[in-house]
């Protein structure tokens, strides 16, 4: 009885320990719509994204967080009156 409980435990372990399917975004396709439909904490986490991707473009190796700040509140404006325009885009126009 004990063996089939140990292999019952084992069995359910090994279920259990199947790795977690990975979420992958490209941030390049991300149309301005899919980013105002996004719940806060996506918008905050491609903002942040964002902001790097841009800072090591211009080499730069500080993070200004009144520039994130700002920046998302530009382009969250500009996403909304430009809805098919993709979220790269409208940080290429917009970011400082």
């Amino acid at each position: 009885m004990k063996s089939v409980i140990c292999m019952i435990a084992a069995s359910v372990m090994l279920a259990l320990a199947s790795p977690a399917k990975a979420q992958v975004i490209d941030l390049s396709l991300i149309t301005c719509k899919e980013l105002l439909a996004a719940d806060t904490d996506r918008q905050a986490l491609i903002a942040w994204w964002m902001s790097g991707y841009f800072s090591a473009s211009k080499n730069l190796n500080v993070v200004d967080f009144r520039y994130v700040e700002r920046n998302g509140r530009v382009v969250g404006s500009y996403c909304k009156s430009h809805k098919s325009d993709t979220v790269m885009n409208a940080m290429q126009k917009n970011w400082r």
